[in-house]
């Protein structure tokens, strides 16, 4: 986000737990009432937003990691701490002691959550003066108008994806404490949890009260060329980063399709369906329709994770200048050099890497091609843009030059000539298996190695296509056609398109694509959710995703179990793979995240979720 003419004094405050976030404004010698003297201040109530939803439990910086660790809280990955709390909640030990992987999650919506209904209440922040011209001052203030609704609904939207469950001993299901006042030290903070009906409608509400007042989307080609000239430091792309028109679309989109899945909608409501799929449909349409630039985004181009404008996003984070972060996070400790000093941190499991078919698209287990005894061969192409494995060699972006070569192979009888990069030496990943994806180019064997300007691609394209496909399989089935798609089509770009790593795809005619839509609409669902598991992998939607498609029987049968490494061992130049090496068993308490205990403690009104009961 670029601000040429107005300064954003981001307000740190709000560092305790629930009662701390709802207490008065505090500024040092500032009360709430000034934020609304200073223009930088009003601003800043909803610049400090942005910058609350973009931050994550973790101490890392990029602001994307919560996306990747939640990841270990699933069958994708293992962590190799043995004692996060992410893992202690996978491991069914998560206790109140170690309660900050949902606390702060809790925390940070609410704070933002805080701030915006501060610049909302009376429409004090439309009402505000920023801008001595009256035209601006009506584009700026509309803007901000907009972007908090916006940034409310992503907040509430978030909290109920996070705490939405069935009350222990209930039988309804509940989402968060809506909040839309400015609660302070002086309010009676004793809330209750709304209905996970109620929360949806606001959510909805909150989107709808948005677009009234934002622009479909941050573009310049938008708005008349003579219009714009004097108007571009406050319309237009300038504003790319912020939510505006398609972000509200979107995040309605990804609400329906939530609510209308197994968990959360057993009578299975088909308009909750239809209301995903349409809403899916339409900001689909508008990123793909050609621009007057010709700029459009096509289905079967890569999608980019270093460029901070690439054309799938419908909404991302702030830019994060100079980061090296997710490579740090990904990569194995030897990868050392000049500045460069990976700590392994997440490494990917054998179910995951089962997910991923062959080169034709066929899965593993009616594959003619694969071979158990070499699974890195002639896999799907989107596995090699996803993961390292053992002898995998790393070039860096606009070289030929090879730098690394992943050895994850186990010590001789003697205990010598391990790989270097095996699990359980130093700080190796615990699966010997590593994540390739959001890694791609850096040259750290160079001196003064570019780093990457990052941003968290919070919604992108394939988002909105996998919600279309899922919801509108529902529908008509995967040959027939909702809002000018059908479900198999979609998918099929998709499997078929450039993989982040710019090599091609699987080949368009995709046999196996065909024979699974043709054994209809239960067989096809199966096929969305595990392309949904390959596309969004380590974007933070698995967890989420296990428990909407699953009633509480089937959480337990599918995901309480252990989850497994590659083992290697070297022989001469032969290698031999285990793929079924325990590496961690799962064991989780429910299907759902806990409600953070201090609060529930401090709150008699605020009741826990279903398998949660030391936590209340």
């Amino acid at each position: 986000m670029k601000y040429r003419y107005l300064i954003i004094v981001l307000i740190a405050f709000l560092s305790g737990s629930c009662s701390d976030m709802l207490e008065s404004y505090p500024n040092g010698d500032r009360t709430r009432d000034d934020a609304f003297k200073y223009i930088e201040m009003t601003q800043g109530l909803i610049g400090r937003s942005y910058d609350y939803l973009a931050s994550d439990y973790s101490s890392k910086n990029y602001n994307s990691n919560e996306m990747a660790y939640l990841e270990c809280a699933t069958d994708n990955a293992v962590r190799r701490s043995t004692t996060d709390a992410v893992v202690q909640f996978a491991k069914g030990e998560l206790n109140t002691n170690n309660q900050a992987f949902v606390r702060d999650f809790w925390k940070r919506d609410y704070d933002a959550i805080f701030l915006l209904n501060l610049f909302l209440k009376d429409r004090r922040g439309i009402n505000t003066t920023i801008l001595i011209k009256p035209e601006l001052n009506t584009i700026v203030t509309r803007r901000l108008q907009g972007e908090a609704f916006g940034l409310r609904a992503w907040a509430e939207r978030d909290l109920l994806k996070k705490f939405g469950g069935m009350e222990i001993g209930g039988t309804e299901f509940l989402g968060f404490p809506i909040v839309t006042e400015p609660l302070d030290a002086f309010s009676e903070i004793n809330l209750a949890r709304n209905t996970y009906d109620e929360c949806v409608a606001q959510i909805i509400q909150d989107c709808d009260s948005a677009i009234k007042y934002l622009p479909l989307a941050h573009r310049d080609y938008m708005y008349n060329a003579t219009y714009l000239a004097d108007k571009k430091d406050f319309l237009g792309s300038v504003n790319w980063n912020r939510v505006d028109g398609m972000t509200m679309y979107a995040i309605k989109a990804m609400t329906y399709l939530t609510w209308a899945s197994k968990r959360f909608n057993p009578a299975n409501d088909m308009a909750r369906w239809d209301s995903a799929a349409k809403y899916a449909a339409k900001v689909m349409d508008f990123k793909r329709a050609a621009s007057p630039n010709g700029d459009g985004y096509n289905p079967a181009s890569r999608t980019d994770f270093n460029d901070v404008y690439d054309r799938s996003i419908i909404w991302s984070s702030r830019v994060i200048e100079n980061d090296i972060t997710m490579e740090q996070v990904f990569f194995p400790a030897n990868a050392t050099g000049n500045g460069f000093s990976p700590y392994g941190d997440i490494g990917a499991t054998s179910e995951f890497l089962n997910a991923f078919g062959d080169r034709n698209g066929y899965p593993i287990s009616s594959s003619v091609l694969y071979d158990p005894t070499k699974p890195f061969d002639n896999r799907d192409p989107r596995f090699y843009a996803i993961i390292n494995h053992n002898s995998r060699t790393y070039t860096p972006a606009g070289s030929s030059t090879v730098i690394y070569t992943f050895e994850t192979w186990e010590p001789d009888v003697d205990g010598l000539n391990g790989g270097k990069d095996r699990a359980g030496v130093g700080n190796n990943v615990r699966t010997n298996i590593y994540v390739k994806k959001f890694c791609y180019g850096i040259n750290w064997k160079t001196s003064n190695f570019s780093r990457r300007p990052r941003s968290r691609f919070a919604i992108r394209y394939a988002h909105m296509a996998l919600a279309f496909a899922e919801a509108a399989n529902q529908l008509v089935g995967p040959n027939g056609t909702k809002y000018g798609y059908t479900p198999k089509a979609v998918i099929g770009q998709l499997r078929s398109m450039t993989t982040y790593e710019n090599k091609v795809g699987i080949p368009a005619a995709d046999p196996y694509l065909n024979s699974v839509a043709a054994l209809g609409t239960d067989a096809f669902y199966d096929l969305i959710k595990n392309e949904r598991r390959i596309e969004l992998s380590f974007e933070g939607e698995r967890f989420h995703d296990m428990s909407r498609w699953t009633n509480d029987a089937e959480f337990d049968a599918l995901y309480n179990k252990p989850v497994h490494g590659v083992k290697t061992v070297k022989n001469g130049t032969v290698y031999t793979y285990d793929l079924n090496w325990e590496v961690e068993t799962r064991a989780y308490k429910s299907a759902y995240m806990p409600i953070p205990y201090d609060d529930i403690l401090r709150m008699n009104k605020l009741v826990q979720n279903e398998g949660w009961d030391q936590w209340r």
